[in-house]
């Protein structure tokens, strides 16, 4: 960490510019970005100047990766990437449900949480975008998945075993439940994109 508190995560420098390749095409053009567990805040500091037209709302429970988003911020100096909110995916309401001055959410980002934390986090995640989201917004889910209960590698094979070995409530998330997740809160899975490192990035829509 540097002594401005900005963490520096070599995941995040890895996989975004794959995600913009995606986001570029998929995302609504005008709005706001909800990210959910912004981790160190990087994706944002990338992100926010790349797409103008949206504000980036950072957020997370972790007050370290806070103060580490908050830090970001203040060191790129985008208008558009916005003061980090303390959220926790499995509240009802959301911070953002109540008093919100950047109205209209019109998407979702979330990176890497719901494999390293209990399916109850992706259950509220879900609830939650569902309550936020208006009809044709959108939920971009990036990570490890299973595809009909089966790993696409060995290396998530592993990786799972490292994930249960931290919790047995952790795991590597079969596409299926979480689609099946989704559509309990209005959520309609809408394309599955193959991602490096052997991940990837589901699209939902709000019908």
């Amino acid at each position: 960490m540097t002594e401005d508190r900005r963490i520096f995560a070599l995941a995040t420098a890895r996989n975004r510019d794959a995600i913009y390749r995606i986001l570029k095409e998929e995302l609504p053009k005008s709005g706001t970005v909800l990210e959910l567990a912004s981790g160190s805040g990087e994706h944002g500091a990338f992100f926010a100047p790349l797409f103008p037209s949206l504000q980036w709302q950072p957020s997370n429970l972790d007050e370290e990766q806070l103060g580490s988003t908050r830090a970001w911020q203040k060191f790129v100096g985008a208008d558009n990437f916005l003061d980090a909110l303390k959220l926790d995916a499995t509240a009802n309401p959301w911070p953002v449900e109540q008093d919100y001055a950047h109205e209209p959410i019109t998407a979702v980002f979330n990176a890497n949480m719901i494999h390293i934390s209990p399916w109850r986090v992706c259950q509220g995640l879900m609830a939650g975008a569902g309550r936020v989201l208006k009809s044709g917004g959108r939920l971009f889910l990036y990570g490890p998945f299973k595809v009909g209960g089966f790993h696409t590698s060995e290396s998530n094979v592993q990786f799972e075993t490292w994930l249960t070995n931290q919790s047995p409530e952790f795991g590597v998330r079969d596409v299926e439940k979480v689609k099946a997740e989704a559509a309990l809160n209005g959520l309609i899975h809408i394309e599955s994109c193959p991602m490096p490192a052997n991940n990837f990035i589901q699209i939902f829509e709000k019908n």
